[in-house]
């Protein structure tokens, strides 16, 4: 099967799921459905074949192109978004919990220091699934201000509060498609890698559109930030509104900042603009938006390696101790280490193959990974030169979305918990880590061919 085919199947897999309506996959929304009520199994079986073929066409198409135009790529790409926006979100849960910050906001509870158990009885608060029941919102000031137009338009009706925040990620998704694809229509190969990392990427489509994950708004900020920073006013704009949606999106802006290093003036009017921005978001919010981030900024995700090590050392030295902030520290050392092989191995030295750099850096070195994490290096990367990185970012993406196998607690059939306790906590950990310790590998290899390879004799004069 050739991987146009691949990336066509996972695509229509993934609309196939949102079409069967309420499952093991797609929580219930309460609005219209075919009232199939497929069984969990057949539910989660097409979401792993479309991981599958989305892993195979996305890898095929990165390794040996593809027959149809990049034109086409887009197109179809933005179609099938906004085809799932019109779906009930699959894969994960996390939508719940937006409505209910949403609907938090709308009847004038702080979503930063209430859950959804603090409205009991409520339509919206109370479909927010375990255990995100008593978490408060760790999303920043403008991703709280969407959800609450989406919770002021849908007033006391879920299925309308998500469709109104279906819309608005699927708008970022394809805005950021055109982005890319206008940024690079003047080199047909980076148009088409750009289309096949972006808009037509099948695990894109699941996990951002189908999964209707906040990351999306972030990333459309700052892809146009990047894009914007021969005007740094708008630019600093922009990355100050993508930090305010998701505080990680923020690594994004060391790119333009190393690129105007020599340019203090611009630099100042960037940075002072992106600061603004955000400080301002979260004076309205209050500090108490802070609290929150800070207390999550420690956790570890199962599937991250950093989790095996943990247990590692609470094995050897005792079980006193959760080791975060050893593991924080190493985690930080890993990122830079890995960036700066990635620095020295990859062409170009401007904001974007800087913002690229350490975009791919963070989401392999991070000890809290989640598989939408992802789409913010691949939007990068998108931008910078191409190079076996979107190889290894595909599988990093392969991986996660296969050990998330869904993304969700409720409603998983028993005879299924081997997909968390053996793919998400035990295979995948050791998969990421063979993967990290080979991307360093090759960027450190890379470099040093770089280094010794003879360089082209000077013209005579």
């Amino acid at each position: 099967m050739s991987a146009s085919l691949c990336t066509a199947a996972s695509v229509l897999l993934t609309i196939v799921i949102g079409l069967l309506g309420p499952s093991a996959v797609v929580p219930d929304l309460g609005g219209p459905s075919l009232g199939l009520a497929p069984g969990p199994h057949l539910v989660i079986g097409l979401a792993a074949a479309a991981i599958v073929l989305g892993g195979l066409g996305l890898l095929g198409g990165l390794a040996y192109g593809s027959r149809l135009p990049p034109r086409l790529l887009v197109v179809l790409g933005c179609t099938a978004a906004a085809v799932l926006a019109f779906l009930p979100p699959s894969g994960s849960a996390d939508h719940l919990n937006y409505a209910a910050y949403g609907r938090m906001v709308a009847l004038g509870v702080d979503p930063y220091t209430h859950g959804a158990a603090d409205l009991p009885g409520d339509p919206i608060a109370g479909a927010v699934e375990e255990p995100w029941r008593e978490e408060a919102s760790v999303y920043g000031p403008v991703a709280t201000a969407v959800q609450a137009l989406a919770g002021w338009v849908g007033g006391g009706s879920l299925w309308l509060t998500v469709l109104v925040l279906a819309l608005v990620n699927a708008a970022a998704f394809i805005a950021t498609g055109l982005l890319l694809d206008r940024f690079t229509r003047d080199d047909p190969a980076r148009r088409l890698r750009a289309a096949l990392l972006w808009t037509a990427n099948p695990l894109l489509l699941y996990q951002l559109v189908a999964g209707m994950h906040v990351d999306t708004l972030a990333i459309a900020c700052m892809v146009a930030a990047l894009l914007a920073r021969s005007r740094p006013a708008g630019s600093g704009l922009l990355l100050g509104l993508g930090v305010a949606v998701k505080l990680n999106a923020g690594i994004v802006a060391l790119g333009p900042a190393w690129e105007l290093r020599r340019r203090p003036g611009r630099l100042v009017v960037m940075a002072g603009v992106a600061l603004a921005v955000v400080v301002a978001g979260y004076a309205l919010t209050g500090l108490a938006a802070l609290e929150p981030v800070s207390r999550t900024s420690k956790a570890i995700s199962h599937a991250s390696y950093w989790k095996t090590f943990q247990g590692m050392l609470q094995a050897l030295v005792g079980e006193g101790s959760a080791y975060r902030g050893e593991i924080q520290v190493a985690s930080l050392l890993v990122l830079a280490l890995l960036a700066w092989a990635l620095f020295r191995a990859l062409p170009g030295r401007d904001a974007l193959a800087v913002a690229a750099v350490l975009s791919v850096a963070y989401v392999f070195a991070t000890p809290y990974i989640l598989p939408w994490y992802d789409g913010l290096a691949f939007a990068m990367v998108a931008m910078a030169g191409a190079s076996l990185v979107d190889r290894f970012l595909a599988g990093h993406l392969v991986i996660l979305s296969l050990a998330y196998l869904p993304a969700r607690v409720e409603m998983q059939p028993t005879d299924l918990e081997w997909l968390r306790t053996v793919i998400r906590q035990q295979v995948a950990p050791w998969a990421l880590l063979a993967l990290t310790l080979a991307l360093a590998g090759w960027a450190w290899t890379t470099a040093a061919r770089a280094r010794t390879r003879p360089q082209p004799a000077a013209p005579p004069r």
